[in-house]
């Protein structure tokens, strides 16, 4: 009984944080779309109704606008299935017939129309028939998307360690539901240890190479004591198995000890420093490094740049699709301030605003993967927060510049 209970624990577990992944308006989208599609459902029927309608102002132009009502049940083709496609087609003759005999419009005339309609019905049914299947295909296609990202990018609890933890991640490909961008953040006998990278490229090889890189980044993040060591591991497995101009951007982070981050920047956008303050500092690498892969290739060679990180202070890490992102006017995406706008003492509270003030920047649609991960050390209850970092977005703070 015990373990039944556990099982129903772990999905109720799975589903909350399934639900923290989803966007804020994903329900309001969801409930706008069926309310939309039941009334484009309608518009057949109604399309019908007005056409005869329009016939009997024109004060009973014979059969000559009757070949109209074939709209009905085309249009029925791509809102309902065969059933309504029917339906309407029946709609559309018995209206016809009505109209033709009130007006007397000859028989064979009569005729000839009914015969269209017949003809368009069942085409339109069989065109109905085709795209329900074409739709059952595509939401296989999207739940196996779907779980793919769940068993890749696992969801994060909002709780991680002495942490607060959000994440925030879109991909280009939406109907994929899942990209090139990486990210992972576990708990280990060394601390915490969290990734946030960039596959080059896109699609299913992208797709694949981020999964061997998480892959590898959970097992050495247990394994080996040194960062340095865990990002070793993970350059020696790419090295063996991605191609010449494959490569991975990606920061690396650990918090080994109480009041001490380690980071090592691979050649990807340098992580914000947010201080108790409301003071935000770039995490920038002591010198240059190859991305992931591309070591071979160079004698450099990422540093371990080990920085104070108390209570109050957030460490945001992205991809470069959040600062590469374009409005209208094409100017990027100014994420510091952003930031500023958006800055709460909640990460979840943080990136939720930061995402959509991204999203108003871009006019709704990011045109590459984008993935935001924040942490926080929450202060601690004899420690109040000092007035310049006066959380709610309201104070000019300037932070994380997804």
């Amino acid at each position: 009984m015990s373990e039944a209970r556990d099982r129903r624990d772990g999905r109720r577990t799975v589903r909350r944080f399934r639900n923290r992944m989803d966007f804020p308006w994903a329900s309001a989208v969801r409930r706008a779309a069926a309310r939309s599609a039941a009334g484009t459902a309608a518009l057949p029927v109604l399309l019908v109704t007005v056409v005869v309608l329009a016939v009997d102002l024109a004060g009973g132009a014979g059969a000559v606008w009757l070949p109209l009502l074939a709209a009905g049940p085309a249009l029925a083709a791509t809102t309902n299935g065969p059933r309504g496609v029917l339906c309407v087609g029946l709609l559309a003759a018995a209206l016809g017939v009505v109209h033709g005999m009130r007006h007397g419009v000859a028989g064979r005339e009569l005729a000839a129309v009914l015969s269209v309609l017949v003809a368009v019905t069942l085409a339109s049914g069989l065109a109905s028939v085709l795209r329900g299947r074409r739709e059952r295909v595509l939401a296989a296609v999207r739940s196996v998307a779907e779980t793919a990202q769940h068993a890749l990018l696992v969801p994060v609890p909002p709780t991680v360690g002495p942490f607060q933890v959000a994440v925030r991640y879109s991909a280009a490909a939406a109907e994929a539901r899942i990209g090139g961008d990486l990210y992972a953040l576990v708990s280990t006998p060394y601390g915490v240890r969290l990734i946030v990278g960039d596959v080059r490229g896109k699609g299913l090889p992208a797709v694949g190479t981020a999964a061997l890189v998480l892959g590898v980044f959970r097992e050495a993040a247990h394994d080996e004591p040194d960062l340095l060591a865990v990002v070793d591991r993970i350059e020696r497995s790419l090295a063996r198995n991605l191609g010449h101009d494959d490569f991975v951007t990606a920061v690396v982070a650990g918090y080994p000890r109480p009041g001490h981050l380690e980071v090592v920047n691979c050649g990807h956008a340098p992580p914000l420093l947010v201080g108790a303050t409301g003071d935000v500092v770039p995490v920038d690498p002591p010198r240059p490094a190859p991305p992931l892969g591309l070591r071979a290739l160079t004698d450099q060679t990422p540093d371990l740049h080990v920085l104070p990180f108390t209570d109050g202070d957030q460490l945001l890490l992205y991809t470069d699709g959040v600062t590469e992102a374009r409005d209208r006017d094409r100017e990027f995406y100014a994420l510091h301030d952003g930031l500023a706008r958006t800055l709460t003492d909640e990460p979840a509270r943080t990136l939720t605003a930061l995402h959509d003030d991204l999203l108003a920047h871009v006019g709704g649609r990011l045109h590459d993967d984008a993935a935001l991960l924040l942490i926080r050390k929450p202060l601690l209850p004899h420690q109040p927060l000092s007035a310049p970092a006066a959380i709610g977005g309201t104070a000019p703070v300037a932070h994380l510049a997804e």
